[in-house]
């Protein structure tokens, strides 16, 4: 690889469990800073917007703000901008984060009511209470009748300080299978997503660095994408995942605590 110039860097279970600082990740991100090297947090949070993650996270010491940050909600406006200009949207998320669809015509068909015209895609973000047998059903019925399925991301869990919860993937599986349809994937693992983070940062894939604790998701996808990757023992991360994996990480450490010392090396 060319040498290191910028770090893409996933929140949940990287930086942070439940928003709270892992051990030493403030200041590993310092010292990156320091070091001079670009930073992006790529994220598929979707409860959240990226002012109030990036207030969060500087609220906890982290050296950032919202220019850091690139979330799944921000992506999918502009991929609906690109591909579905104009369309109606029926948006079924947990958390609000109308201020990063910003220019998305949102249905209220999808928080419930019946009136108007049907909507011309159907966009699945994370899940959460909302993901109720009502509001699948709409999204099935939007589907049948030839609406398209956009998601965020393909996430089957993420863990919390209460530990793992159920995400996104296992409902839009049923979904996929049920309407016989294959979502458009915006967020991580899309090729996409990345190719937003390097133009984020203004690097080439073979100078940057992707840290994440979802080895196909963050990881092998990057890689892929021909950035290098770093799989963290934090957040999701779980041996039988590792060992079961599509695939081999460039790098492993403990946690982000670790990743300066790796990045001197590979400089």
């Amino acid at each position: 690889m060319a040498s290191v110039r910028a770090v893409l860097i996933d929140i949940d279970g990287v930086l942070t469990v439940s928003w709270q600082p892992l051990p030493g990740t403030v200041e590993a991100l310092r010292e990156i800073r320091e070091a001079g090297l670009g930073v992006a947090l790529v994220t598929n949070t979707t409860s959240r917007t990226r002012g109030s993650i990036a207030r969060t996270l500087a609220d906890a010491g982290f050296p950032v703000d919202a220019g850091d940050v690139l979330t799944a909600p921000a992506v999918t406006a502009a991929h609906l901008a690109e591909h579905f200009p104009g369309a109606r949207v029926a948006l079924l998320n947990s958390g609000d984060i109308a201020e990063d669809l910003a220019g998305v015509t949102l249905v209220e068909e999808a928080r419930g009511a019946d009136a108007g015209e049907p909507p011309d895609v159907v966009v699945v973000g994370g899940a959460g209470p909302e993901f109720g047998y009502a509001a699948l059903d709409r999204a099935f019925g939007h589907l049948q009748r030839g609406a398209r399925l956009v998601a965020m991301h393909r996430n089957l869990y993420w863990r919390t300080d209460q530990g793992l919860r159920l995400d996104t993937g296992a409902f839009l599986a049923g979904l996929e299978k049920a309407a016989r349809v294959e979502a458009e994937i915006t967020g991580k693992p899309s090729p996409a997503f990345f190719e937003a983070a390097l133009a984020h940062v203004g690097v080439g894939a073979g100078e940057a660095v992707m840290v994440g604790d979802d080895i196909e998701s963050d990881v092998l996808a990057a890689q892929r994408a021909g950035v290098t990757g770093v799989l963290v023992r934090t957040g999701k991360y779980l041996p039988a995942t590792h060992r079961d994996a599509s695939g081999v990480p460039d790098h492993v450490v403990d946690s982000f605590a670790d990743l300066p010392a790796l990045l001197a090396r590979l400089r």
